[in-house]
């Protein structure tokens, strides 16, 4: 039984409404997770099968959270025919649409075993369009082409005008979506934005799986609601609009996401579809002091379009804003670093509470030589893993290809990486051979019927990748193979160096993704190892993958300071908060004038400041480098929007007081005795 008298009266409230559309105003700290968990925990006590009980958040590790405190509150639940309990399903959006499409996507022409394409895939797909239709004055930037395909996708039908503006634009983004997703259906692979769009097609066109899904999902809960886009609101709203048994759960102020397609008009115009929506606010804050909340509040109600909330706490007042202004970001960082090992030493607070906050990765890097010259640890959330660069994903797709021609998803990778005369087209029809077949692509391509149907140069090359993938396999038989060695003379045999200097402007940036991969290869002998080769193989690609899965899965663990972007911070807390680089152009950034989202990074300045539970300090410096010269900064606007009686300004360098000193030397005595 999940009991809600250790809620306060409006998360009762809202643990109680089961039935009907609801909105959740939930404020930073306010308490969300537990609102939402007892809420579950109460339709089941209710007599709501947990089968019919949908969850849907934003990340992996919300969703588990959310999962495993759900199962606590109901460890006795109903069971199954073979008595194993019956769970709510409690996931993200992506999961929610793979575990749709795993069940229907051969409805859509793809195989039921469709591989899901990351970032850098994505991209590798992008550059071959463009190489390939360069020769039309067609210049773009990779990056930027493939995040306006990403807000084409999740925009929903009136998008592309929006975005693109003028006709000649959206006609050829049109044209190289199709390329693209053509590229990718032919690897039988799909992107994430996919995972929603195809989700949608179906739903569309084959009824049936939508109303499969509906009798499923009768109780339908949308987590972080604020962060949702065009293509996500209408899956939710595919889902619930019948049965209009929806909750949605998220605050306006926290919505700052708008970059990368989420719609902050989801949360503002929900009673137009529906009316009839009980809007229920959580404004009492379990997380900081009243004078951060006052700072917060001030500074948000300054956005005119927002559903207003006022944020309070029962924590006490706290310790005033510290303000410090820095000759530059050297300064600013060893300040910062001297204050983290102050209270160290003398406060006896470990690194782990402690986290410094700012707008851009480009701050970082002062940060980190300041904390290293220090001796800190520290853990730099964000930043590319090394299993998600490309030339390392080619590299492992082709090992396993060695390993088992019939991985579809390996193969299709790098059938024609390097190019050697297998285009998107060609694999496109090798996969729909092989689906007629009921068979893999590799052995669609050994069969002399599928492929004397092609013309003789295609069908030439797929003699000869074939051919090198078997001359490659045989060596995996003797015993005394060198796996390195081997698979070195492999990368220089498909010349795969020419590849990447050709994917790169800059030589030197091809010279080093060659060196990861030598790195790598020189990683798959051990010494002692008495398996043979094929087997040695299989077993460096699943140690390859368990250390890429704990470096994807890696959180913050032991005493360190956290680094952490302004964006990437969103649903975490501190005791300690340092907010980093509050100036004009870096905090509103630059782009927010002339892109109209001031409001929006007014946003993103009040998450920052709540994510401090007891101290918040604000630094901005006068200098700066840019491009290897130094210019002017000067303080944020937003600065004179957090009222004066809240903080205490510091001047540079400012001496430590008689009695501070006294202080800390009493508490690092204490510490040593």
């Amino acid at each position: 039984m999940a009991n809600l008298s250790r809620l306060n009266p409006e998360q009762r409230i809202a643990a109680e409404t089961i039935r009907g559309p609801v909105l959740i105003l939930a404020g930073a700290g306010t308490g969300k997770t537990n609102t939402v968990t007892h809420r579950v925990a109460h339709m089941v006590d209710q007599g709501i099968s947990p089968e019919n009980i949908l969850a849907v958040t934003f990340t992996n590790k919300a969703a588990r959270e959310m999962l495993q405190r759900v199962n606590k509150l109901i460890p006795k639940g109903p069971t199954r025919d073979d008595g194993k309990p019956l769970k709510p399903t409690v996931c993200t959006f992506h999961s929610l649409c793979v575990r749709i499409l795993r069940r229907h996507i051969t409805k859509l022409g793809y195989k039921r075993n469709f591989v899901i394409y990351n970032e850098s895939e994505q991209l590798g797909v992008v550059k071959k369009i463009l190489s390939a239709i360069s020769g039309k004055d067609v210049k773009a930037d990779p990056r930027e082409l493939h995040g306006l395909l990403s807000r084409l996708k999740n925009a929903g039908s009136s998008g592309a005008g929006k975005i693109f503006g003028s006709e000649e634009a959206v006609a050829m983004a049109d044209h190289i979506r199709s390329r693209y997703d053509t590229a990718l259906k032919a690897a039988n692979a799909v992107d994430f934005d996919d995972l929603l769009v195809l989700t949608l097609k179906l739903f569309q066109e084959h009824p049936d799986a939508l109303e499969e899904s509906r009798q499923r999902y009768q109780y339908v809960t949308v987590d972080e609601y604020q962060d949702t886009n065009a293509a996500q609101y209408e899956l939710m709203h595919l889902l619930a609009k019948e049965h209009r048994n929806v909750c949605v759960v998220g605050d306006d102020d926290q919505s700052i996401y708008g970059w990368r397609g989420a719609e902050i008009s989801n949360i503002l115009d929900l009673e137009k579809d529906y009316p009839e929506i009980k809007v229920i606010k959580l404004e009492q804050n379990y997380r900081s002091t009243r004078v951060i909340l006052d700072a917060a509040n001030a500074v948000i109600k300054n956005n005119p379009q927002r559903r207003p909330k006022q944020l309070w706490s029962a924590k006490g007042q706290g310790e005033m804003i510290r303000l410090q202004s820095f000759e530059d970001e050297e300064q600013e960082a060893e300040a910062i670093v001297g204050e983290i090992e102050f209270n160290r030493m003398g406060k006896r607070i470990p690194w782990k509470e402690h986290a410094i906050l700012f707008r851009t990765n480009i701050q970082a890097r002062p940060l980190e030589t300041a904390l290293r010259k220090a001796q800190v640890r520290y853990n730099l959330i964000g930043g590319q893993s090394f299993f998600d660069r490309r030339e390392i994903r080619d590299f492992l797709a082709y090992m396993k290809t060695m390993v088992n021609p019939n991985d579809d998803a390996s193969l299709l990778r790098i059938a024609n990486v390097p190019v050697r005369g297998l285009s998107d087209v060609t694999m496109e029809r090798l996969l729909a051979a092989s689906q007629e077949r009921e068979c893999s692509v590799w052995q669609a391509m050994k069969n002399d019927l599928v492929i004397h149907e092609f013309q003789p140069r295609t069908r030439k090359s797929i003699e000869e990748f074939v051919t090198l993938v078997e001359e490659f396999r045989e060596p995996l038989k003797a015993e005394n193979l060198q796996l390195s060695a081997w698979a070195d003379q492999f990368l220089d045999d498909i010349d795969y160096e020419r590849e990447l200097k050709k994917g790169e402007k800059n030589p030197e940036n091809a010279e080093n993704r060659m060196r990861n991969l030598r790195e790598l290869t020189r990683t798959m002998d051990n010494k002692g190892e008495t398996l043979i080769p094929s087997n040695r193989l299989v077993k460096f690609l699943d140690d390859i993958t368990l250390d890429a899965e704990r470096e994807e899965d890696r959180e913050e663990k032991g005493d360190m300071v956290t680094l952490i972007t302004t964006h990437s911070c969103k649903g975490l807390e501190y005791p300690h908060v340092f907010l980093v680089g509050v100036e004009e152009g870096l905090l509103p950034h630059s782009r927010s004038a002339e892109e109209g989202t001031l409001d929006e990074e007014r946003r993103l300045f009040y998450v920052a400041i709540t994510r401090a539970m007891q101290t918040l300090a604000i630094t901005h410096c006068r200098t700066r480098m840019k491009y290897g010269s130094k210019v002017l900064c000067h303080p944020s606007s937003f600065l004179k929007e957090v009222p004066e009686e809240l903080c205490d300004e510091l001047i540079d360098s400012e001496p430590v007081s008689l009695n501070e000193g006294r202080d800390m030397f009493a508490a690092m005595r204490e510490m040593l005795d």
